[in-house]
């Protein structure tokens, strides 16, 4: 009698065990490159009211800029290269390209105040990510893109004037500072690094 009821656990734990064999594990490669901007721990709210983060944009090319809605003088030039920029890659038919405008005023640049923006600019397009974060994460990635900036008035900000772009693991692989100069050479990088 023993052995018959020892016979069927035999094999009830012999074909748990052939079951937890066969199992695959599958483990997602996640790491990311030490210089990623996915990397970074800060939550931004986009035009649409949304919270991100960098690593929610991983897989495709950015090109980055920090302007405020505010400035009348320095960025609605950089405003305007930015536009020229996706005309111009645009019609390579080169897919994957984010078109990211960070600010640099966090407390005036609402979510809404940026919508309103990038509609007046004609920048509202899937194409386009407006960005407000809070003042220490604005600082930190002011920082990764080398972009200085100081309040100077209650309304007004000195400021770097840096296009950057980063591939779709998050990586710079370009920059250029500079206002309403030729940007053939910006529009070459964003096309080469969104084929790679």
């Amino acid at each position: 009698m023993k052995l018959f009821l020892s016979i069927p656990l035999l094999i009830f734990i012999f074909s748990c065990n052939e079951n937890n064999i066969s199992k695959e594990i599958v483990i997602e490669d996640d790491t990311m490159h030490e210089m990623s901007i996915y990397q970074l721990p800060s939550v931004w709210n986009t035009q649409d009211g949304k919270q991100i983060e960098f690593k929610d944009l991983k897989g495709e090319t950015l090109a980055v800029v920090m302007i405020y809605t505010a400035c009348r003088t320095a960025c609605p030039r950089l405003v305007a290269d930015m536009r020229s920029i996706e005309t111009a890659v645009s019609t390579e038919k080169t897919g994957g390209v984010k078109y990211v405008l960070v600010s640099i005023d966090p407390v005036a640049d609402s979510p809404e105040r940026l919508k309103a923006f990038a509609k007046e600019n004609g920048m509202d397009g899937p194409e386009w990510l407006f960005l407000q974060g809070t003042e220490d994460g604005v600082r930190d990635f002011a920082n990764i893109l080398a972009v200085k900036y100081k309040k100077i008035s209650p309304i007004d900000f000195s400021h770097s004037n840096i296009i950057s772009v980063f591939d779709r693991q998050g990586v710079m692989t370009y920059q250029k500072e500079g206002l309403g100069l030729e940007n053939q050479d910006v529009v070459n990088e964003i096309i080469e690094t969104a084929k790679r």
